[in-house]
């Protein structure tokens, strides 16, 4: 059986943590920024865990991560 193939646009958005779960950045923070508060800026320059519902597919694209 051939190598799967690792989704390299996921690979590059997100990464495992220790415990084997998915962080990633946080949306809405590419333009537009003017009308945005500076604490709604500010929470989103911090990374998340992913939403449990997305992690079975996110493993898939992401086999050897």
């Amino acid at each position: 059986m051939p190598k799967m193939k690792t989704s390299r646009a996921a690979a590059k958005r997100f990464k495992v943590t220790g415990t084997g779960k998915l962080k990633r950045a946080k949306a809405y923070k590419r333009h537009i920024l003017t009308k945005k508060s500076t604490k709604r800026k500010r929470n989103l320059r911090k990374a998340t865990i992913t939403d449990q519902t997305n992690v079975k597919n996110m493993k898939k694209i992401l086999p050897y991560v």
